[in-house]
């Protein structure tokens, strides 16, 4: 019932090995009919991850539109990418957006003062709450510092990689900061990814939670994205029935798909 996947990684993107050409024959294999790449670009990664994330746009949107042509009748491909956000990178960022067409930005922080909550180091010495707040402060100056995105992606990763992942998260413990991310992407225009890898990692909702959406609905916002965060063919629309009961139930009737950076409304029903 939903048949678009846009979040969707490579082998362009360093956390992935696999060919775009097979996430496309697997997502045409699912019954897809729109797909979107959003490889990673986290500019000033740290060194001590042995991992860029960096890939050359030009190469990228070759092979992107070589694909696009040969499947047109197929599956519709669009170009994509996620930007790891962080204050003082607006200008570089900008700077690769304009250089090429995109269809769909994805904003997303990965980082929490240059550590990646995905390592253990980021949990030690602080509680698990204090840890979690400090990711969404750290979402919400990433957010205001650099704007040049359509949707903020996978607002509660953190939960993720938690200790006891959301078994004890509260939307009201962090509701102030949370509060302030959501009323920023309402007034901007942007768009809150439900992204399907939270089934995956072990939580019981997507990334974000329900607490989340609904709050984000309450403060007037309508503007929603779906993508798996695939990095391989058998993740691609993984939990997409949990996710189009949860959003059914929560009286969501319609999500967004971003061609030339301009949403798409797509019904539900």
């Amino acid at each position: 019932m939903i048949k678009t996947d846009c979040h969707l990684h490579s082998s362009f993107s360093s956390d992935s090995d696999t060919p775009m050409i097979d996430m496309i024959h697997a997502a045409t294999d699912k019954g897809l009919d729109t797909i979107c790449f959003t490889e990673h670009m986290d500019l000033q990664f740290p060194d001590k991850y042995d991992m860029d994330f960096i890939f050359e746009p030009e190469k990228y949107m070759k092979q992107l539109n070589e694909l696009k042509n040969t499947f047109s009748n197929n599956i519709d491909i669009l170009a994509g990418i996620e930007t790891g956000l962080k204050p003082g990178l607006k200008n570089e960022y900008d700077s690769i957006l304009s250089m090429h067409e995109w269809d769909y930005v994805i904003g997303s922080t990965h980082l929490v003062d240059d550590i990646d909550p995905y390592y253990s180091e980021y949990w030690e010495g602080y509680s698990e709450k204090t840890a979690i707040n400090r990711y969404f402060e750290c979402v919400y100056d990433n957010i205001q510092s650099c704007g040049n995105y359509d949707a903020v992606g996978h607002l509660d990763y953190i939960l993720r990689y938690a200790p006891s992942k959301n078994k004890y998260f509260s939307y009201k413990e962090s509701a102030d900061i949370i509060d302030c991310i959501l009323k920023k992407i309402i007034y901007e225009g942007k768009a809150l990814e439900i992204n399907t890898n939270g089934y995956r990692s072990g939580l019981s909702s997507p990334n974000p939670c329900s607490d989340i959406i609904k709050r984000y609905m309450e403060l007037g916002g309508v503007l929603f994205t779906i993508g798996s965060d695939a990095h391989c063919t058998g993740h691609i629309a993984y939990g997409y029935n949990e996710a189009y009961n949860l959003l059914s139930s929560l009286g969501i009737k319609h999500y967004a798909v971003y061609k030339k950076r301009k949403p798409e409304i797509i019904s539900l029903v």
